[in-house]
């Protein structure tokens, strides 16, 4: 396996690697790395689909990545999905996969003309005080000292952030900052959070932060991503002659790890109560989706919280069985234990009945909840909550079976779990579907005197409690995730937000996809590069943009930064006068 950068690669179909009739395929779970890992298998390494099984626990595919209408509680997604331009493996894989909406079309050409159509943005990234927008909404009101702490992080090299926090490298000055709202409620950093993985969000983003504002570089799909993603998906594998085999948990995965190589010898498989072994060989390969974020999920209603389960499940304990035969399979009680209780826990599917409430969101957003159209585009804060509270309303009906006519759909969600509400005196984890709704409706600007009725009679509320939902961003150190292949390994990959690649990003669709891609093509001799993460930090115009918008869209002569201020010294800015090198800095608006 290798990486490439360039359409020469992009566009190239690689020939069929040799011996690939001889092989097999084994799926453990069956989420978004996995099914996007069959993809790659059929499309790209010419294995037909009938040599493929993927063994998934629960009843249905797509693991966290979910959008479902239960016929006893009502429309229910446990979190939404945010996609950029330069998620390249994630649209590589799409461009193949046919919708099954838009005749003729692709799962890309969809999002492509959608977004055509309709261009994401948000009116409203933060608000408070009931609704008001925040003072200076437009500006990321980071000080020097908060901008260098930035830049110290970016310039230390992520062997020295082992087992670091966030807190560790930023003050108060920065915690206080507009960028620091938006950047934690946008991908649910906590100030405890890993500072290794919050350098590669730095790096890997650095050409969103002139966006940040706005959330104007953002891709949502059309539908909730369960219907536009996961079920065009699982239909092509389907297809292709794929086979899923539901409700059946993998318990146990036995590995020789005699000789220095790693070779998967065994699975056992359970399934309605009963146990079966299914032997391995070199030509039988297995995919593993080690770890889960959405373990141990449980759900409540309207007039109950959801139970509060921290059980490790079957995704840990086969993960934790794992690694017990070998320090190359990581160490997955670094993420499933000793998780802070103020962590991120809740969140909640509101379903709007009626348009008594629809009118607020419509003051909030300057956009009409039933046009169809982007509604928040991302998340919107409530800054002034004490549990960080927040919403997304994406585009209307989020899901197919919605009565547009009556039903709107929205998501929210609190950060801090261990704080007492301001309109409901408990922590979120407390909280009925109603208390929910009540606090959402109370930081929304809804009078006092209306908000118990509507959070009855014009909502219904479906609280989500999952524990092990920030799993992916406790701190960490080298080793603690496997390697996608681990050294030696013959026939045993790792996918999925927990396997480790170099320079992306976790708790996104194009981590999972990445893994995926990059296990396929390693273990199957695909002749085709992997498109490389995109090398945002290395574009010297994307950097001067970020130094712009992190300065306050100031000038660069009117930095304060004493590293900056080197570097001014340095190359004497009157010296590049009709340089290259001026015009980049007149472009970034530096000069």
């Amino acid at each position: 396996m290798y990486y490439s950068n360039g359409n020469f690669e992009a566009f190239a179909r690689p020939r069929k690697p040799e011996g690939i009739e001889n092989k097999s395929a084994y799926f453990v779970g069956s989420g978004l790395a996995a099914l996007a890992a069959a993809a790659f298998l059929i499309r790209d390494a010419q294995l037909p689909g009938d040599r493929i099984t993927v063994f998934e626990e629960l009843g249905l595919p797509g693991g966290s990545m979910d959008g479902i209408l239960d016929k006893h509680k009502g429309f229910i997604v446990r979190g939404g999905r945010e996609m950029e331009e330069h998620f390249e493996t994630l649209w590589d894989l799409f461009r193949s996969i046919p919708s099954l909406d838009t005749p003729g079309a692709t799962v890309l050409d969809e999002m492509y003309w959608l977004h055509k159509d309709d261009p994401s943005s948000s009116n409203c990234r933060a608000v408070e005080n009931h609704g008001t927008p925040i003072p200076q909404m437009h500006e990321l009101t980071l000080s020097p000292q908060a901008v260098q702490e930035m830049l110290n992080l970016a310039l230390t090299k992520e062997s020295d952030l082992q087992d670091k926090r966030i807190d560790e490298f930023f003050g108060e000055e920065f915690l206080a900052s507009n960028f620091w709202l938006y950047w934690a409620t946008m991908f649910a950093f906590e100030p405890w959070a890993s500072a290794m993985e919050m350098r590669r969000y730095l790096l890997r983003f650095v050409h969103h932060i002139a966006t940040l504002t706005d959330l104007s570089s953002l891709k949502f799909t059309r539908y909730n991503q369960y219907e536009s993603l996961i079920l065009p998906l699982t239909a092509y594998l389907k297809d292709h002659g794929v086979r899923f085999e539901y409700n059946t948990e993998v318990t146990a995965i036995e590995v020789d790890t005699a000789n220095g190589t790693k070779l998967a010898r065994s699975l056992t498989l359970t399934s309605e109560g009963s146990q079966r072994t299914l032997d391995l060989g070199e030509d039988d390969w297995v995919f593993v989706t080690n770890g889960s974020i959405t373990e141990s999920t449980t759900f409540g209603d309207d007039d109950h919280p959801a139970p509060i389960v921290t059980d490790a499940g079957g995704a840990w304990s086969l993960w934790k069985h794992l690694a017990a035969q070998d320090a190359a399979f990581g160490r997955p009680e670094k993420f499933c234990e000793n998780i802070p209780d103020a962590n991120w826990v809740i969140s909640a599917t509101i379903t709007l009945t009626d348009d008594k409430i629809a009118p607020y969101i419509a003051a909030l957003t300057g956009r009409d909840p039933r046009s169809g159209t982007i509604i928040t585009g991302g998340p919107c804060n409530f800054r002034d909550s004490s549990w960080l509270y927040g919403f997304t309303m994406s585009r209307q009906p989020h899901f197919a079976a919605q009565d547009a006519s009556k039903e709107l759909v929205l998501w929210v969600y609190g950060l801090f779990s261990d704080r007492v509400g301001d309109y409901v005196s408990k922590t979120i984890k407390e909280c009925t579907g109603i208390e929910l709704c009540e606090e959402f409706l109370f930081h929304l600007g809804v009078p006092s005197d209306q908000i118990a009725d509507l959070a009855r009679n014009s909502a219904h509320t479906v609280p989500c409690h999952m524990p092990y939902i920030t799993s992916y961003f406790m701190p960490r150190a080298l080793g603690d995730r496997p390697q996608v292949i681990p050294d030696g390994s013959i026939n045993l990959a790792f996918i999925g937000n927990f396997a480790e690649t170099v320079r992306d990003t976790v708790f996104t669709t194009e981590y999972s996809v990445r893994t995926a891609m990059e296990a396929v093509y390693t273990l199957a001799r695909v002749d085709r590069g992997v498109p490389e993460v995109f090398a945002s930090s290395f574009d010297m115009r994307t950097l001067l943009n970020a130094v712009y918008y992190l300065n306050g869209q100031t000038k660069l002569d009117e930095v304060k930064l004493p590293l900056l201020a080197r570097f001014i010294e340095g190359i004497a800015l009157r010296k590049i006068e009709g340089t290259y090198l001026e015009e980049l800095l007149a472009e970034a608006k530096l000069v």
